[in-house]
């Protein structure tokens, strides 16, 4: 297939010299959800930002076709100009059979235009809860919003990331999806236990609805133990990352690190003993599983599709109180802390095969594929 996959903030993920740049969730995710079609022969573009790299870079197999700027267009029309015809300019360019869109906003109305005018298959896939549900959409601009519900409701197949968004997209949306698991780069090597010296792990962009401030909690109730923050700052949040990184750094059991690259932040994992989660609102997130790859129990407040409980890769908790009770009965009791550390691991071997977790998107594009055909031939 000749797949185009659209996700502006990716290209830190892949090119050296950008790793600085800010990435989420599903700025991971595309990247490898490119290499891994790419290492099986299909044809794949990466449409990214504009950081004033060169058009048509490869990466691990990708190309990277550049679209804009972050900070192109005029504000009260942003998708207008440049910002649309910049997107159409690269889609153009990498001339896909089928194009590829996560995380509800504008770029998934202005693809699904693109692939209606040019008879492409669109493929969306929900990044978060959130997506699914018109009542908590995280997109600011009410025109956003609308080219979204226009885009989501002309993709020929949907993907959601768990059981709970596909109930929630077929209650809210009346649309039918299939679940995609997430993929997850594996360490380089053994993980060295003689090098855990991060009793607890934080890790997530500072945002209101990550609760940072659980953390700063967390770390009051227990003073004894080492705690490591690694977040950068979100757009329009700035004063809540200024607060926090303040706040946390005059905490003596916490280490703040600020904005850590994707490159890096694996050391991190692999000096942690428990990854903890405070988060309101989610998807499935990446650092769940880049945790339990490495026999990482977590204790989370969000428990996605209740996989933690069911599955027992960790405790899942509602509030400071509980999360540092938990904490503290795992570091303690050395037998339980080991069972769950294999079951983590057991878990990811067991659920997370490249092969197996590719199929429903390989399906998705070869039905989008089909449908495009069939619109073509009327």
């Amino acid at each position: 297939m000749k797949i185009c996959i659209v996700n502006l903030q990716s290209l830190p993920v892949l090119a050296p010299g950008f790793e600085h740049e800010r990435v989420g969730g599903e700025e991971i995710q595309a990247p490898l959800i490119a290499q891994a079609l790419a290492r099986r022969g299909h044809d794949v573009a990466l449409v990214v930002g504009d950081y004033g790299q060169a058009d048509g870079a490869r990466y691990s197999g990708v190309k990277t076709l550049k679209a804009f700027r972050e900070r192109a267009g005029i504000p009260i029309l942003r998708y207008a100009y440049p910002r649309w015809t910049k997107l159409w300019r690269a889609l153009v360019r990498a001339d896909a059979q089928v194009y590829y869109v996560s995380c509800a906003g504008m770029m998934v109305g202005l693809t699904a235009m693109f692939c209606r005018k040019h008879g492409r298959g669109l493929v969306f896939r929900a990044a978060s809860d959130s997506d699914c549900d018109p009542g908590k959409l995280l997109v600011r601009y009410w025109r956003d919003r609308k080219l979204y519900e226009h885009g989501l409701r002309r993709a020929d197949a949907v993907l959601v990331q768990s059981a709970f968004q596909q109930e929630s997209m077929r209650q809210n949306y009346r649309i039918d999806s299939e679940p995609a698991r997430m993929l997850v780069d594996r360490p380089d090597g053994q993980v060295d236990d003689a090098r855990k010296d991060i009793d607890l792990l934080w890790v997530a962009n500072l945002r209101q609805v990550k609760r940072p401030d659980r953390v700063l909690d967390l770390a009051a109730r227990l003073p004894h133990l080492r705690i490591h923050m690694a977040g950068g700052e979100f757009p329009g949040e700035s004063a809540l990352y200024a607060r926090i990184a303040e706040v946390a750094r005059q905490r003596p059991n916490i280490t703040f690190h600020g904005q850590v690259t994707y490159r890096n932040i694996g050391a991190l994992f692999d000096r942690a003993k428990i990854f903890i989660n405070t988060s309101e609102l989610e998807g499935f997130p990446n650092t769940l599983l880049q945790a339990w790859i490495r026999g990482l129990p977590v204790v989370t407040t969000f428990d996605p599709d209740k996989t933690v409980t069911r599955e027992g890769l960790g405790i899942r908790v509602s509030d400071p109180a509980e999360m540092a009770t938990a904490a503290s009965r795992i570091l303690g009791d050395p037998v339980e802390f080991e069972a769950l550390r294999q079951r983590c691991l057991a878990h990811m071997a067991t659920h997370y095969d490249e092969e197996a977790l590719l199929q429903p998107y390989i399906r998705a594009m070869e039905t989008a594929i089909a449908a495009a055909s069939r619109r073509r031939a009327v």
